[in-house]
């Protein structure tokens, strides 16, 4: 009997995962508007050292081991015909797509700010923005984080390690950031901004303009609904978890009243037998967490159990979130769990074991050792 075709529409960090798990039992082809994995995580890395950011979370496709047998196609989705079971896609040159499946995982994720973009991107082009972003705020003198979310906190917390001359003020809506954690984590997090001597400004809420959806860093004023005075710098980074669902190439019935995919309990699309949706794109619970959480995991299992007549299994949704704050530190890299405590691997452990041994073997199941991409790679460099 021939194999099964599995398409993945989205290979980002759990898409890329899902694909290298079903490599061995599938035919499966990725679509992806890059060329590699770009990965949404570690926004403050990525911003204070992107060359460090990019040797973790820029990675071509062609050095992940089990994607040899993936074929990857680089195009945007423009819809599917569930009818046929056909997804369509427009390549860089503007030719049309169109891949047959027998079963869908659709993980297209969500775009969030400058950094995370549905865009046809080439390494050169990834390469730009990633040196663009750094440069600016490293030219800023003062800057205004917005934001009371991971991405927003951690940004605050590398761009003052980096920096300490710097001034760096966070602005957060509640009393407290990092709302879905448990309150020991930003009771943690907070003491290190301390100490840091970055400014924390509780109970502000931003006025939302055209500029201030977080796609650019700006440098106007920002005024707050919440009855403070605006506050200025040279450079305000908008991390507001301003999020939209990537979903414009599916059919309006497979979505929820905020766009994101429909799915049961087993991350299956109602109606739709053989079609699936996980991470951030897939309305599982509030929070979308299957985007952690060994989603990728899941989801490879159920495609396999509904090809072969098996019953699927549910997705259990944590009750708080958890993992790693602030990405690999000089001191190492510090995880906190869902009761609010932490533990921190030492640097050395990080360099010669996690990285290497639990996430490239472990996780991505080999990836090979080329040169890794930098920022400031040139189209030549970075080919």
């Amino acid at each position: 009997m021939s194999r099964k075709r599995v398409v993945v529409a989205g290979l980002g960090d759990v898409g890329l995962l899902a694909a290298i798990r079903l490599s061995q039992h599938a035919d499966v082809v990725g679509i992806s508007v890059k060329p590699a994995l770009v990965s949404g995580q570690e926004l403050g890395v990525r911003l204070a050292r992107p060359d460090d950011w990019a040797r973790d979370y820029w990675i071509p496709f062609e050095r992940f081991r089990r994607l040899d047998g993936v074929r990857t196609v680089q195009a945007e989705l423009t819809g599917v015909d569930l009818a046929t079971r056909t997804v369509f896609g427009r390549g860089a040159d503007g030719a049309t797509v169109a891949e047959k499946f027998d079963a869908l995982v659709i993980s297209t994720g969500v775009r969030n700010g400058f950094w995370r973009q549905p865009t046809l991107e080439s390494a050169a082009d990834i390469g730009a923005g990633l040196r663009a972003a750094h440069d600016r705020l490293a030219a800023a003198d003062s800057v205004i984080v917005v934001g009371g979310g991971a991405a927003a906190v951690s940004s605050a917390v590398n761009l003052a390690t980096t920096w300490p001359g710097k001034r760096i003020d966070l602005y957060y809506p509640g009393e407290s950031a990092l709302v879905g954690y448990h309150p020991r984590t930003w009771k943690r997090i907070r003491a290190r901004l301390n100490e840091l001597g970055v400014g924390l400004h509780p109970g502000h809420r931003a006025e939302l303009t055209n500029s201030a959806g977080g796609e650019e860093i700006t440098s106007e004023p920002v005024r707050w609904t919440t009855g403070q005075p605006p506050a200025s710098a040279d450079a305000v980074l908008w991390a507001i978890g301003r999020v939209r669902p990537n979903t414009d190439w599916l059919p309006p019935e497979l979505l929820d009243e905020h766009g994101f995919v429909c799915v049961t309990r087993d991350l299956a699309v109602p109606g739709h037998r053989g079609v699936f949706a996980v991470g951030d794109v897939a309305a599982t619970d509030p929070q979308r967490s299957s985007a952690r959480n060994r989603g990728d995991a899941l989801v490879a299992h159920n495609v396999r159990a509904e090809f072969s007549g098996r019953p699927l299994r549910p997705f259990k949704t944590p009750g708080r979130r958890w993992g790693s704050l602030v990405g690999i530190q000089a001191d190492g890299l510090e995880v906190f769990l869902p009761t609010g405590q932490a533990f921190r691997l030492p640097a050395w452990s990080v360099q010669r074991v996690v990285m290497p041994l639990i996430v490239r073997w472990g996780m991505y199941r080999g990836v090979r050792e080329n040169p890794p991409l930098r920022a400031a790679d040139s189209p030549s460099d970075a080919a």
